[in-house]
């Protein structure tokens, strides 16, 4: 039996560890375990075992705990990229929580069977037992690494989890007053403890959690703002020096009838075109209707140009909706700063371009932004990253976008393939009534 069983505390120590690195991966949106993470987490489990194997049984189950949750920090923090002091959290919360549901499915099968064995590791009820519920734990986490829900440490994942170990705390409570089974008190008053201390992890897991959530979105309106005001700056710069040109209107009239009536029709075309270059990157081409809208378009249009870039712009805007002119712009703005970023570092010889689409099907409006590249982005930790050598503003883009996207149940989702990179924004809109002089 010997052998048999440590075979089974092998195979379940790789389902363990396993496990806890899909559950990391999906909570902290870290990226899934790859092929030679999984042969890591599950050699170490194994040798876990093979180590342990002169001590103590009693000794053995906490020892190997503890060496299994180093085993899991070790393999998300530096594998997985996970915050440590999380990734500790995670790993302490999971043994407890898996040593618990041993625990009650033991408990429920002696009370089926009338028989105290299935409570002894040492007896085949034991591993007959820790074999189940190791079955089912392996069958879950292959669910939990397919299922592809976009937020799964959201509300939903919160109240699923407070839901089990509330079911697990009554199960304690109902075994204490059940006369099939004799569990010792002390037994009992142990995990009912520890029932409740895992209720509480889970609050303050979800309350931590909120917090980065509100601190990551504080920073992201931060960012967004900065960007904004960068572009009405613009705009208002444009604006300035065209409302200077029309106060200045009469003196340029005077300046140019006098070159033409001495025939000096060489010089007057020279002066025509000195005034009309501070407002050449103020286009007038209408794309939205929206001023801003247009202007922020028009100028990366002119940006475009200068660098060489072929910019393409088809535009479908519905009008008068609730969506607002600042969010548009954070969401066109970024996806238009990335895509010429990276468009400007193919080489000349090589095809430059930007595509811009804006196009309205029923209640959704989608934007989509397509870019040549000379290098692939990165990707760390599920997110792009920025390929510049500078830190500042970059690398923000697309999360200032999304947060924009969010306020209209929206999303922003990218794919590269093929040489060429696009990120498509999808927002929800209804249209909003108008009063006869907004028309």
């Amino acid at each position: 039996m010997m052998s048999a069983k440590v075979f089974l505390d092998a195979v379940c120590g790789c389902v363990r560890v396993l496990a806890c690195m899909v559950l990391i991966a999906r909570l902290f949106e870290t990226q899934r375990p790859q092929r030679k993470w999984i042969v890591m987490g599950v050699a170490g489990a194994a040798v876990i075992v093979v180590l342990l194997l002169p001590t103590g049984l009693s000794d053995y189950v906490q020892i190997r705990a503890v060496l299994e949750v180093l085993l899991i920090v070790f393999c998300a923090s530096r594998l997985q990229k996970a915050e440590l002091r999380m990734s500790l959290f995670v790993g302490v919360f999971f043994e407890v929580a898996v040593s618990f549901g041993q625990f009650l499915l033991a408990a429920g099968a002696g009370i089926l069977f009338r028989s105290p064995e299935f409570l002894d590791r040492g007896t085949w009820g034991g591993q007959a037992v820790i074999g189940i519920f190791h079955v089912l734990l392996a069958v879950f986490t292959g669910c939990f690494y397919l299922h592809r829900r976009r937020n799964p440490a959201g509300k939903e994942m919160f109240r699923l989890t407070c839901t089990v170990i509330l079911a697990g705390f009554l199960a304690v409570v109902t075994l204490s007053e059940q006369t099939v089974l004799e569990i010792p008190e002390d037994l009992l008053d142990q995990w009912t403890l520890l029932a409740v201390v895992l209720m509480m992890s889970v609050l303050v897991f979800r309350i931590n959690r909120q917090y980065e959530v509100e601190k990551e979105l504080t920073r992201l309106k931060s960012e967004q703002t900065e960007l904004l005001e960068r572009d009405y700056t613009a705009l208002s710069n444009a604006y300035a020096v065209n409302a200077k040109l029309f106060h200045d209107f009469h003196n340029h009239i005077g300046a140019l009838r006098q070159l033409l009536s001495h025939e000096r029709y060489r010089e007057a075309v020279q002066y025509l075109d000195a005034l009309q270059e501070p407002v050449r990157g103020l286009a007038d081409t209408v794309w939205t209707g929206d001023g801003t809208l247009d202007y922020l378009i028009n100028s990366k249009a002119a940006v475009a140009e200068t660098d060489g870039i072929d910019f393409q712009i088809q535009v479908e805007f519905p009008r008068h909706t609730n969506i607002r002119s600042a969010d548009l712009c954070a969401i066109l703005g970024n996806l238009l700063d990335n895509a010429l970023e990276a468009a400007r570092q193919v080489p000349e010889d090589k095809a430059r371009f930007v595509s811009l689409a804006v196009r309205r099907i029923h209640q959704m409006l989608v934007i989509r932004v397509e870019n040549s590249y000379s290098t692939a982005p990165i990707q760390e930790n599920g997110e792009l990253k920025t390929t510049k050598a500078a830190g500042g503003l970059h690398g923000w883009g697309l999360k200032s976008a999304q947060t924009a996207a969010d306020k209209y149940d929206g999303m922003v989702q990218t794919t590269c393939a093929d040489g060429v990179f696009r990120a498509v924004a999808t927002l929800s809109y209804h249209g909003v009534a108008v009063t006869e002089n907004e028309k």
